[in-house]
């Protein structure tokens, strides 16, 4: 049961943002925010494509902004797109590269697997020996080619070889990226773009947020993840058991409680790198209407992007402030940045007037009756003159009654440009409101224990499987690689995640059928 103060101190939080707009920039001239991408994986690398496609008639015209994007991937085979593309901006005021992770040799990769304890003792002189370190691959992978699937665990081996041994490619990409990010003289919000069930974008991306948020810029900078979701025209092992380790690792680093468990053992080396929070993206609703993969995605994209450049960057400026308040803890001032709680999945969406919008939280994801966000906006962009007063009315009269907020939506019209778009984020839910998430979890259950540990990413450096319960401290999370103390302070209920009533039955039997 709520307390009834701390009701009263959230419907005072939100009265302030619906009715006196305290997330809203008032200038009459604001400042423009620059949106710079990493996309990381095929899809980052796809979406940073479509960005400089997409890109609106006052993309940089402002000449306080500066587009900066860097797209990583395992291999060149979908990077030539980009960089094709980034010869078409001004180059004195855009700045988009490529890395290709060359494919080691098994002998190479384990070589720099085996000192590993070097490189993290330099780049954080706190770091613990650990005198059990092993590399956590097994002796018998088997290394993939550049263009097949590579399992979470052996792409982060790959980055991390990038990144600390040689010319040390990848350090040297991620400087020059926040340096170029650095030289916009306007608000600069950074977006790390990833597929949730691509093992390349999700096991690198990890360690990829940590050295660019934590490292080069000092976590002076807003860094926005988007983790897009599978739907059911993905490849089977992108909507595989690998999904339930990725999302606890989100969770481990977005939930502030979670997160200082693992801080407390490991420091802050590990602090959640997201500053700006998180951004769920489901293709549920558009491949129900395709069937057609690619349409999908050169759609999600699509609406992602205008939502980012539109109205110079100032929509997605105003929804993070909102979010920011929206899910301050407690403890801190609304207005302070700070990490969420267990809340920290933000779902993005869209619609049209043409679509049907019933059942709108499965369509993005949400497991039916267990999600009620408190206060969100939809915001719509339309040419001038256009007459939508009813059938926003309507929209947002709808949407109300599926997401029962405690205040009703908010609409920000957005007159201009030649397209309608209605979108909007829904802010606060768990991995436990997820669907993806049991579906995750049942499927990892089935697995035999070295097919999980390479779907891990996030902490097996240390010796840490964050999905499995710790071996010396009972109750707890992260099993020991190694059969030593490895753990995390996080209660391995809370990586489990509390099972609705009957809900694992259900879920075993749609799997038989």
């Amino acid at each position: 049961m709520v307390d009834p103060q701390e009701a009263l101190r959230i419907r005072k939080r939100l009265e302030a943002l619906k009715r006196g707009g305290v997330h809203r920039v008032k200038d009459k001239d604001p400042m423009p925010s620059a949106v710079h991408v990493v996309g990381v994986g095929k899809a980052g690398a796809d979406f940073i494509a479509q960005m400089i496609q997409q890109a609106p008639d006052d993309f940089l015209t402002d000449s306080r902004t500066r587009f900066t994007a860097l797209a990583v991937d395992i291999g060149d085979q979908n990077l030539l797109q980009v960089r094709e593309l980034a010869e078409t901006l001004p180059s004195d005021r855009a700045q988009v590269r490529t890395l290709a992770l060359e494919v080691p040799s098994r002998d190479e990769l384990f070589g720099s697997l085996r000192r590993y304890r070097e490189y993290l003792k330099l780049e954080y002189p706190r770091y613990y020996w650990n005198p059990n370190y092993e590399p956590w691959l097994p002796d018998t992978i088997e290394i993939p080619n550049a263009g097949e699937y590579f399992p979470r665990a052996i792409a982060k081996a790959i980055y991390g070889k990038a990144y600390y041994e040689g010319d040390r490619l990848m350090d040297q990409e991620l400087q020059t990226f926040a340096e170029s990010v650095d030289a916009a003289t306007c608000q600069s919000i950074v977006c790390v773009v990833f597929a949730l069930g691509d093992g390349t974008g999700s096991g690198i991306v990890v360690d990829l947020a940590r050295h660019l948020s934590n490292v080069k810029f000092g976590r002076r900078a807003l860094v926005l993840g988007i983790g897009i979701a599978p739907c059911d025209g993905d490849p089977a092992h992108e909507r595989d058991g690998s999904l339930f380790p990725t999302l606890n690792e989100l969770d481990c680093m977005l939930d502030q409680d979670k997160n200082q468990g693992v801080i407390q053992v490991w420091g802050d080396l590990y602090r959640n790198p997201f500053t700006a929070g998180f951004l769920m993206v489901s293709q549920k609703s558009v491949w129900q209407e395709t069937g057609d993969l690619a349409a999908t995605q050169q759609k999600v994209n699509g609406q992602l992007i205008s939502f980012f450049t539109r109205n110079q960057g100032l929509d997605v400026y105003e929804t993070l402030r909102l979010l920011n308040w929206v899910g301050a803890p407690p403890s801190q001032h609304m207005a302070a940045r700070s990490q969420y709680g267990a809340r920290w999945a933000h779902l993005f969406g869209f619609t049209n007037f043409e679509s049907s919008i019933d059942d709108l939280p499965s369509k993005l994801g949400i497991m039916a009756g267990t999600f009620n966000p408190d206060f969100f906006e939809i915001r719509v962009s339309a040419p001038e003159g256009a007459a939508l007063g009813e059938k926003l009315a309507d929209l947002a009269s709808k949407m109300n009654k599926s997401f029962s907020p405690i205040l009703e939506p908010e609409i920000i019209y957005s007159p201009g440009g030649s397209e309608t778009y209605v979108q909007f984020v829904i802010p606060g839910a768990r991995k436990t409101n997820l669907d993806i998430f049991y579906d995750a979890r049942l499927a990892y259950d089935e697995q035999t224990w070295d097919e999980k540990l390479l779907q891990h990413s996030w902490l097996l450096e240390l010796g840490v499987m964050l999905s499995e319960p710790a071996i010396r401290f009972e109750g707890m999370a992260g099993e020991c690689l190694w059969g030593c103390a490895c753990w995390v302070v996080v209660p391995y209920s809370d990586i489990r995640g509390e099972d609705l009533e009957g809900l694992r039955q259900k879920l075993e039997e749609v799997v038989k059928t």
